[in-house]
C-alpha cells in the first residue's frame, strides 16, 4: 500500500523553507516585482512552499512566472530561440530542438521511484531509497541553476474540472520544456487553487539540464518521489525525460488510481478516438499499445481523434465509462509517418498553419525538415542528430546512420488535427468509451482483432501483451513482456495493479449499457510467420479503421463473432463487406483465413510465458490463473480435433 507524505520531503530538505513567512522573505529577496505580483495570486500554501524550496535548492540567477498569457507563451519562445534550444525552419511557427546523441530516448537505467522501507514496486521497476535520492539531489541539484532563468507554469493534466484531472507544477530551466508544455498541456495558472481544493493533490517537477554535455549524462538522473508526487530530472533534455507532466506524472497518476481510487478510476498508457457508425452515431476507443507499436496511428486512424498516448478514466454517475486526453497536444514518433497513413498528421506538418517543435529529424540547406519512412526523396547531407550528415555516413560502430533517429519526434497540438473532436476533448465531462484495445508487435501468434467475453478476461489480454522493444527506450532491445503496455509506468506491485483492473472492469456501478467490452489487436503479422507469400506485413495502416469499425458493430450488437477459447473472432462476410464500404479494399478469404487461423501452439506457448513470469509475483489475482488455464485447456482440445493450426472457418 502507498503513503502519501511519509519520509522526508526531500524537496524541502534540501531547500530548507519551512513556512510561509520564510518563503515570503525569500520571494522579497530574489523575485522581481512582475514575478512577485504573478506569484502572490497563488495562495494554496503546499504549492507556495514547494516553489520556494525549488527557489531555494537551485539557487536561480532569475524567475520567470508562465501564467498562460500569450505575451508569456511568446517570451518562452522568444527566449528559447535566443538560447539556442530551439532553432527557427522554413515553415512559419515550426522549429528544430535537438538532444545529444547519448539522450534521445527514455533513460531507463537512469530513472528510479524515490521509496521508503518496505514498499513494494513492480518488478519491472528501479528503485533508489529515500537517504540515496537525498544524497544525489543535494550533490547535483543544490545550486544547479546558478546561470540560468528558473521558468515556472502551471498546467491541468486534463480538462479543467473533469474528474480525471489533475494540476501540476512544471519548474525548468529549459526553455524547450517550458515550450512542449505550452503545446501538450492547458494553463491552469488562473484556476491552480480551485483545481488544487477541488482534486485533493497536485504534483510538483524540478528538472536542469544542466551544461548539456556528453559528459553529464552518466550522471543524468530521473526521479520520482511517489510518497510526494515530486519528481526531480537531471543532466538530460529528452522530452520524455525532462517534460515530467507527462510520464512522470502518468506514473503518479497510476498510483492515484491503483491506490486511492481502485476499481473507480484507471490511468492509462492508451489514445482516445471515436469512429463513425451507422446512421452517424460515433463510438469512442481507448486503446494502449507500447511506443512504437501503431498507437499513434490508431488514434489517427478514427473519425474523431481526442488523444494518442494517455487516458484519465472513470465511472460516471450514470454508469458511463469516461475518459479524458491529460494532455491538449501530440508528442510523436515521426518515423514511418507518411501522407498514405497518417495524411491528417502529414497536413500538420508539410502545410503552413501548425505550430510545430521538431527533435532529431534532419535538417536541409533549405531549413526544412526529412525523417525516415516519409514517402519522399531525401536529400544526399544536411543537419541530423548526430551532427553533419551526407548519405551513407557511418557511426562508430559502422553502420550507416539514417537521416533521423527511429525516436525523433513531432510536437503539436491536438486541435490542429483536421480529425480532432474539440466539442468532446475540451470537455470536462469526457468521451463514453464503449471499447478498450491492447496492442503490441506480434508477427506470429495472435489474430489482428478478437474480443474477451468478460472484464476478467479482457484483463488478462492487456496483462499478456508481448512486443518487440523499440527506440523510446534508450539500451532496450529483443522481444518482452509489456503488460497493458503501462508496465513501464506501473510504480506499484503489478498485483495491485492487476486487482484494480479486475475490480474497475467488474464494477456493478456500470450500467448494462455502459459497461464497455475489451479486445486485442494486433497490426503486425507477417506473411512469413503466417505462411504467406509475399513480404513483410500481412496488413498496412489503412487497414485500422475496418479493424475498428468491426468492435463498433460488435459492441453495437450489429454482428455476430466466433467463439474460441481466447475470445470472439469476426466473421469472413462481415470483414469483407466493411473492407469494401470503408476503404474500398477487396478482401480475399485467403487472407482472412491466414490472419484469423488459431496457431494453437505458439498462443500455449504464450500463455506457458505469462503464467511463468506472474507466478514470480505475489498476490497476482487467483482469477488470472483460472483464465490462462481455461484458455489452454480449450485450445488443446481444439488441436485434439482439428490440428495445431485452426482455420476460422473450422469454428
Amino acid at each position: 500500500m502507498l503513503e502519501l507524505k511519509k519520509g522526508d520531503d526531500i524537496l524541502a530538505v534540501v531547500g530548507g523553507i519551512q513556512n510561509k513567512k520564510e518563503a515570503d522573505a525569500l520571494f522579497e529577496k530574489t523575485l522581481n516585482k512582475d514575478t512577485l505580483d504573478k506569484l502572490s495570486r497563488i495562495k494554496n500554501e503546499e504549492a507556495v512552499l514547494k516553489i520556494a524550496n525549488a527557489i531555494a535548492m537551485c539557487k536561480p540567477k532569475e524567475v520567470f512566472i508562465n501564467t498562460g498569457t500569450d505575451a508569456d507563451k511568446q517570451w518562452i519562445k522568444d527566449y528559447s530561440l535566443k538560447k539556442g534550444e530551439e532553432k527557427t525552419l522554413a515553415m512559419k511557427n515550426h522549429t528544430i530542438h535537438y538532444d545529444l546523441p547519448q539522450d534521445q530516448g527514455r533513460l531507463v537505467k537512469q530513472t528510479f521511484y524515490i521509496v521508503n522501507k518496505g514498499e513494494k514496486l513492480s518488478p519491472l521497476a528501479k528503485k533508489l531509497d529515500r537517504a540515496d535520492a537525498m544524497t544525489y539531489v543535494k550533490e547535483y541539484m543544490a545550486g544547479i541553476m546558478s546561470d540560468r532563468i528558473m521558468m515556472i507554469g502551471f498546467f491541468s493534466r486534463g480538462p479543467i474540472g473533469a474528474v480525471g484531472s489533475i494540476p501540476a507544477i512544471q519548474i525548468s530551466s529549459s526553455t524547450y520544456v517550458l515550450h512542449s508544455g505550452d503545446l501538450l498541456y492547458r494553463h491552469c495558472f488562473d484556476s491552480f487553487d480551485a483545481e488544487v481544493e477541488r482534486k485533493g493533490i497536485f504534483y510538483t517537477n524540478v528538472h536542469c539540464e544542466g551544461a548539456n554535455t556528453p559528459e553529464d549524462i552518466p550522471n543524468a538522473r530521473i526521479l520520482m518521489d511517489r510518497s510526494w508526487f515530486t519528481t526531480f530530472s537531471t543532466f538530460c533534455t529528452y522530452a520524455g525525460n525532462t517534460l515530467l507532466l507527462k510520464k512522470g506524472n502518468h506514473r503518479f497518476s497510476v498510483d492515484y488510481a491503483t491506490y486511492f481510487k481502485h476499481g473507480d478510476e484507471l490511468s492509462e498508457h492508451m489514445f482516445i478516438t471515436g469512429i463513425k457508425g451507422p446512421g452517424g452515431r460515433k463510438t469512442y476507443i481507448a486503446g494502449a499499445a507500447p511506443s512504437g507499436c501503431g498507437k499513434t496511428t490508431s488514434a489517427m486512424a478514427g473519425t474523431d481523434f481526442i488523444g494518442d498516448d494517455l487516458a484519465q478514466i472513470w465511472i460516471d454517475k450514470d454508469g458511463t465509462c469516461r475518459a479524458v486526453n491529460p494532455e491538449q497536444g501530440i508528442f510523436g514518433i515521426v518515423s514511418d509517418v507518411n501522407q498514405d497513413g497518417d495524411p491528417f498528421l502529414m497536413n500538420c506538418l508539410r502545410k503552413e498553419g501548425s505550430e510545430v517543435i521538431w527533435s532529431n529529424v534532419l535538417i536541409d540547406d533549405k531549413d526544412v525538415p526529412h525523417w525516415t519512412g516519409n514517402g519522399e526523396n531525401h536529400p544526399d547531407k544536411g543537419f541530423n542528430f548526430q551532427g553533419d550528415w551526407t548519405k551513407g555516413k557511418k557511426n562508430a560502430e559502422g553502420k550507416e546512420i539514417p537521416i533521423s533517429h527511429p525516436n525523433s519526434r513531432c510536437t503539436l497540438r491536438c486541435d490542429q488535427i483536421a480529425t480532432y473532436n474539440k466539442e468532446v476533448g475540451e470537455s470536462a465531462e469526457g468521451a463514453p468509451v464503449k471499447i478498450f484495445t491492447y496492442s503490441g508487435r506480434d508477427a506470429d501468434t495472435m489474430p489482428p482483432i478478437w474480443v474477451a467475453k468478460d472484464g476478467d478476461r479482457g484483463v488478462v489480454i492487456g496483462a499478456s501483451i508481448v512486443s518487440q522493444a523499440t527506440a523510446t527506450e534508450v539500451g532496450a532491445s529483443g522481444v518482452k513482456r509489456q503488460p497493458w503496455a503501462n508496465a513501464p509506468f506501473i510504480p506499484g506491485s503489478l498485483a495491485d495493479y492487476m486487482d484494480a483492473q479486475m475490480k474497475f472492469f467488474s464494477n456493478p456501478k456500470f450500467s448494462d449499457a455502459g459497461r464497455p467490452v475489451i479486445s486485442g489487436l494486433n497490426y503486425f503479422l507477417t506473411h512469413a510467420e503466417r505462411g504467406g507469400s509475399g513480404k513483410g506485413l500481412l496488413g498496412e495502416k489503412r487497414d485500422v479503421p475496418v479493424w475498428m469499425s468491426w468492435l463498433d458493430r460488435f459492441v453495437n450488437k450489429e454482428v455476430e463473432a466466433i467463439d474460441t477459447p481466447v475470445g470472439y473472432l469476426p466473421k469472413y462476410d462481415d470483414l469483407k463487406k466493411l473492407f469494401k464500404d470503408i476503404i474500398n479494399k477487396d478482401y480475399p478469404e485467403d487472407l482472412y483465413t491466414m490472419q484469423f487461423s488459431l496457431y494453437c501452439d505458439k498462443i500455449i506457448a504464450r500463455i506457458d510465458l505469462q503464467d511463468e513470469a506472474y507466478h514470480k509475483e505475489e498476490n497476482i489475482p487467483t482469477r488470472f490463473f483460472e483464465i490462462l488455464k481455461e484458455q489452454k485447456a480449450g485450445l488443446e482440445a481444439l488441436k485434439a480435433k482439428h490440428g495445431a493450426i485452426i482455420k476460422p472457418q473450422e469454428l
